[in-house]
């Protein structure tokens, strides 16, 4: 099983470091994606040192298993906020990205629990 671990963790932390790598990039579309849901832009590197910190986080708890569970825990709660915001502003058209990054993360958080 922690070869599923080491999988999913992996492939969080790829997804999160690209999604990082996007905010810091400030690009216009990723400026309004942002925007739609209340996010001003100077918030962006903020997010991004974060997803950065969690990508790290998921990584290192590999070796050292309480932080592998602190940084999924903290990975669940941000895309627990980054779903509720898309609900609560309607862009239910644009939710599917941060769904489908908590679920990956909610697995990366459950395997790290039973593999510790």
């Amino acid at each position: 099983m922690f070869a599923a671990t080491i999988a999913v963790t992996a492939v969080l932390a790829a997804l999160l470091a690209y999604a990082a790598i996007r905010k810091l990039s400030h690009e216009p579309s990723v400026v309004a994606s942002y925007a739609r849901v209340g996010v001003p832009e100077e918030r962006l590197n903020l997010l991004a040192v974060i997803l950065f910190a969690g990508a790290a986080g998921a990584l290192a708890g590999l070796v050292w298993a309480p932080l592998g569970v602190a940084a999924a825990v903290g990975l669940v709660l941000y895309f627990a906020l980054a779903v509720g915001a898309h609900v609560r502003f309607h862009d239910l058209a644009h939710i599917g990205t941060p769904i489908v990054l908590l679920l990956l993360a909610v697995v990366a958080l459950v395997l790290r629990l039973l593999t510790a």
